[in-house]
């Protein structure tokens, strides 16, 4: 038996032999079948998860990274799926991407879940194996990926296995896409992500694996842009700073708009900034690296240039350029003899989160209950990074985190509870079979 297995079957034999589907926090006939077709197939699915993450797959390694890609390609071709990969240009270094589509019949649903086959762990890792331990009653595994997110991808793998081998799907469409660098994405995203936002537009729903949660599940995320200010003033000897003619210098400057940034713009929930590099001087360069800044000066010299590079985060588009119009007038009001620009890179789009986002997880929450599990909640948007579902929740109804539950992620002790493996891929099955039988 599976390890969830007894556990599962116990909750659901005090169920109502005469559920169906109409009762949505108890199972069905047909859907106590799809748990037992799981639980029957989870010790393969293990064995499946430890072959992916035995295959190094760090976003750099883009022959470790496609590979990963085929072994899905051809597990999910075995299933009716027809599946692709997608290169990306050479000069992004990425490996590129998985694409699996499959009609299933007219009407229905067109549901599109997502994965990454990427890892942080580069091929020169010390960390790269798959490791069972006694923890958890043997059911802790430990590996690169294990829980972010190669565990999520063999979600969706074995309950599309279990729903298309029963024969459980009559109608709707499913397009599986796992981008091969989530870690570190390519640039520019216009390329990198337009295949993705493809298929996004022309489904009805978008479902995220990332790692999940016993309690919940996300329906908005934080976008995040990057931001550039570039500050000048007019170099001369120090004795002569404050002067009509010499003025204010860079360095005096740049602490103005910091301070102005912090007492102006700060305050609306959700939103943040950081300035997370400046150097400033007589001398400043930026690294080729775009994250250092070179600069040299003097205290008897007056700086005649700053640069400040940072983040910002925010939970809609319009709060992102509110804050963003905010910075553009703070900067405006230059001291004496100084001038200074601001330069905003997108990177993230903000997952707002919608009514439409919010029914989808009240409808995942009565799948969780019924396999007899707590209801769902939503996680506070401002405790969640940037994920690929942010690049396709602009046009499609979108849930994330339906993945099982570890710890540790991009790190050497990166875990994964198998109990949890089984309970994430019951109620992925499950609240499958209902979005494609919906009417």
């Amino acid at each position: 038996m599976s390890f969830m297995g007894k556990f599962l079957i116990g909750s659901i034999v005090i169920l109502s032999s005469s559920c169906v589907l109409s009762n949505t926090k108890t199972l069905s006939d047909i859907e106590k079948q799809i748990v037992l077709s799981v639980e029957s197939s989870f010790n393969s699915q293990v064995d499946f998860l430890e072959k992916v993450v035995n295959i190094n797959s760090g976003t750099r390694n883009k022959v470790g990274v496609k590979a990963v890609g085929e072994v899905f390609i051809q597990a999910f071709n075995k299933l009716g799926f027809k599946s692709s990969w997608i290169d990306m240009p050479a000069k992004m270094d990425r490996a590129g991407h998985m694409l699996g589509e499959r009609s299933f019949g007219a009407g229905g649903k067109k549901i599109l879940l997502m994965g990454h086959l990427d890892t942080v762990f580069p091929i020169n890792s010390p960390f790269q194996k798959f490791e069972r331990t006694t923890e958890l009653n043997g059911s802790k595994v430990k590996g690169p990926g294990v829980t972010d997110m190669k565990d999520g991808n063999t979600i969706i793998l074995f309950a599309l296995k279990s729903l298309i081998e029963g024969g459980f799907i009559k109608k709707g469409q499913v397009s599986v896409f796992f981008t091969g660098d989530e870690e570190s994405s390519g640039k520019p995203i216009s390329i990198s992500r337009k295949d993705l936002i493809d298929v996004a537009k022309r489904s009805d729903l978008a479902l995220n694996f990332e790692g999940g949660s016993p309690t919940q599940a996300v329906i908005g995320r934080r976008g995040t842009s990057n931001w550039t200010l570039t500050v000048t003033g007019k170099r001369s000897h120090s004795s002569v700073i404050f002067s009509d003619d010499v003025g204010a210098g860079a360095i005096f400057e740049s602490g103005r708009i910091l301070n102005d940034f912090y007492q102006q713009v700060k305050g609306e929930h959700g939103l943040t900034f950081n300035p997370g590099v400046i150097g400033g001087g007589t001398f400043v360069e930026e690294g080729s690296d775009g994250s250092s800044i070179d600069a040299y000066g003097k205290g008897n010299v007056v700086a005649q240039k700053v640069i400040v590079k940072g983040g910002l985060r925010f939970l809609s588009e319009e709060q992102k350029e509110r804050a963003r119009e905010s910075m553009r007038q703070v900067i405006a009001k230059n001291l004496p003899m100084t001038q200074a620009s601001i330069e905003f890179e997108d990177s993230y789009p903000a997952m707002t989160a919608t009514d439409a986002n919010r029914a989808e997880l009240k409808k995942l929450s009565d799948v969780s209950v019924a396999i007899g599990m707590k209801p769902l909640t939503a996680y506070d948007p401002t405790k969640r990074g940037a994920a690929d579902i942010s690049f396709v929740a602009p046009y499609v109804t979108s849930l994330d985190a339906l993945g099982s539950w570890g710890g540790n992620s991009h790190t050497p002790d990166e875990w994964l509870d198998l109990n949890t493996f089984e309970i994430a891929t019951k109620r992925t099955a499950v609240y499958l079979y209902r979005l494609l039988n919906e009417k």
